[in-house]
């Protein structure tokens, strides 16, 4: 009875064997860069004095707490993920819907939506800057002018706002492919019953169609999350972090310690800070999430 299942485990024994080799590398990959970030943000280290370098223990963290721009470089990120959260999973629903009706050019209409999610990030802020939010030459200022309005300096007046309206349009198409896909697998069956039933259209919306987005929501939340919280080609092409400090989050705040200042110890432990902030905010949304999969359910 025993010797097939000795059989089994030699035969498990090269497959693990062979695995071991691609394990090791994935966890070197993953560690070295992390424990480097670690060891530099107990160092003195800045490029310009490379020949200088010295342990300071927890200084760079407390450099990078207690630097000028930290806090709102911290309320610019919260601020622009909940921003940006918000537009496209509350517009994402609307236009899913909307678009999940039958009308003439329906494929046409939702490929229109969805295109822009392929545009680079840096060639849409240099579109928004250069061809819609120019105070002279562009689209809106043209238009503020048709109707006797003075045109904006957008990324001058509301650089938070700017930046939060064009990743905002870059992450709408995805909410919107996720929310239209998940609509395809609703009970037409049911809809219809409640049709019949008298249920109007905002009855459907509520208690058929917000139910069943409720797990498609928390995909688009999560996968918004982790890539909003890394935030930086936008900002740099548009506003540099600026003015002063408007539009700069934690990322980009980093960018500025390593780049700029050139103190890779300080922008070391700002990556590492930058890391739990994420993680902090990601269990919360877990659990945030989880709740109201729970009440659904």
């Amino acid at each position: 009875m025993n010797r097939p299942m000795v059989a089994a485990g030699r035969r498990l024994v090269p497959g693990r064997a062979l695995a071991w080799p691609s394990i090791i590398m994935l966890l070197a990959w993953m560690l070295i860069p992390l424990l480097m970030t670690l060891y530099f943000s107990t160092q003195y280290y800045n490029l310009l004095y490379p020949g200088k370098s010295a342990f300071v223990g927890l200084q760079n963290f407390t450099y990078f707490f207690t630097y000028p721009s930290f806090w709102t470089s911290v309320l610019n990120t919260v601020l622009l993920v909940g921003s940006v959260l918000l537009i496209t999973v509350v517009g994402g629903v609307l236009i899913s819907v909307l678009v999940d009706l039958p009308f003439r050019g329906q494929g046409i209409v939702r490929i229109l939506l969805i295109s822009p999610f392929f545009i680079m990030p840096t060639v849409a802020a240099l579109v928004w800057k250069n061809l819609l939010m120019n105070p002279v030459s562009g689209l809106f200022a043209w238009m503020a002018r048709l109707v006797g309005l003075t045109p904006v300096n957008w990324f001058s007046d509301w650089p938070l706002l700017s930046v939060i309206l064009v990743v905002a349009w870059e992450w709408l198409p995805f909410a919107i492919l996720i929310f239209v896909t998940a609509l395809q697998s609703l009970d037409r069956e049911q809809l219809e019953a409640a049709q019949l039933d008298g249920a109007g259209p905002l009855a459907v919306f509520r208690h058929l169609t917000l139910p069943h987005l409720a797990r498609p929501v928390a995909v688009v939340v999560m996968v918004e999350s982790m890539f909003l919280l890394n935030l930086f080609a936008e900002i740099f092409v548009t506003t540099n972090g600026g003015p002063g400090d408007a539009t700069t989050n934690v990322p980009f705040l980093v960018y500025t310690q390593a780049l700029l200042e050139f103190d890779v110890g300080a922008a070391s432990a700002g990556g590492l800070v930058a890391v739990v902030l994420a993680n902090i905010m990601a269990v919360f949304l877990i659990r945030l999430i989880g709740k109201s999969l729970t009440t659904q359910h």
